[in-house]
């Protein structure tokens, strides 16, 4: 196999650090909405992409059919839904428990799989489903009894979970056919249009914010999308998806330390040990799976 130029370790390094800054930039946008955070974050991204993909993958975007377009649509509004559930959670609970709650994708991932593709389950992926599920239950008991506000929280953090799950179904069969270049931007422009479309439904103004929030809105498009998602995606020539799935479930501890470091979040025994469980039946979840099917999901975890 070819050599790599840089260490793949050091760059799987990179982007989960990079992916633990997402939840701490929404945090400190203040009182941007979620919707609004989330356009921006896209929007910037697809602008940074826009002259490589052109120049390099025009022809490929050209020759999508009507039907993949349709998948790019779908996937891109499920995209656009997963950032303005879990962007919103944030404003109700800790960054603990909603990056927490959200790591579970691979679950719904595993079971929309069961569901559309009549994937089978294995013992030790039903009991790793069984340990997450305690474990999130735990996180939820403990934020209720905080508020119900905290618990609401949770819940849109779950179904972020959901609707980025159904962003990775959609676009599975899609990237088949397609580079992962172009299935992100055409992914990413559809998202994109979708919260422009929602924001002007909801009259939220696209103008007023301070220079420290376009910063962040710039951060956000930079850091967890491209030092995250990209770089996961160029370590995928040298480490196994299964290894990048594992790094990606530190995300949740370096998002929880980044909050208790910069935003003074403190975390409860409920969250401690909730979150412990889930990230426990995540790794049992992975390593049961990881030899009965291909990898189709865990990997692109990083687009938070």
């Amino acid at each position: 196999m070819e050599k790599p130029p840089i260490q793949p370790y050091i760059i799987l390094f990179i982007g989960v650090l990079s992916i633990s800054t997402s939840a701490i930039f929404v945090k400190l946008a203040g009182d941007a909405p979620a919707a609004m955070i989330a356009f921006y974050r896209l929007a910037i991204a697809v602008g940074i992409m826009a002259p490589y993909v052109l120049w390099k993958h025009f022809d490929e975007i050209k020759q999508t059919n009507k039907k993949d377009w349709i998948l790019a649509i779908l996937s891109g509004v499920f995209l656009a839904f997963h950032f303005i559930l879990w962007f919103e959670s944030l404003d109700y609970t800790t960054v603990a428990s909603s990056v927490v709650l959200v790591a579970l994708q691979p679950v719904f991932a595993f079971i929309g799989t069961y569901l559309f593709f009549k994937e089978r389950f294995t013992i030790g992926a039903i009991l790793s489903l069984v340990i997450t599920l305690t474990g999130s239950v735990i996180i939820g008991w403990g934020d209720f009894q905080i508020s119900g506000t905290a618990l609401f929280g949770d819940l849109l953090a779950l179904l972020g979970a959901v609707t980025v799950t159904g962003y990775f179904l959609l676009g599975q069969n899609l990237r088949k056919r397609q580079s992962i270049m172009t299935y992100t931007f055409i992914a990413y422009g559809m998202a994109a249009v979708t919260l422009l479309i929602y924001n002007l439904a909801l009259g939220y103004s696209f103008t007023g914010y301070d220079g420290d929030q376009w910063l962040i809105f710039l951060g956000l498009a930079i850091i967890p999308t491209f030092f995250g998602h990209t770089l996961f995606n160029w370590t995928l020539k040298w480490l196994s998806t299964s290894t990048i799935s594992m790094a990606v479930l530190v995300e949740p501890i370096g998002a929880s330390i980044l909050a208790y470091w910069i935003l003074g979040e403190g975390i409860t025994w409920t969250q401690w040990l909730g979150g412990s469980i889930v990230l426990f039946g995540l790794m049992m979840f992975i390593l049961s799976t990881m030899q009965k099917a291909k990898p189709k999901f865990t990997h692109e975890t990083d687009h938070r």
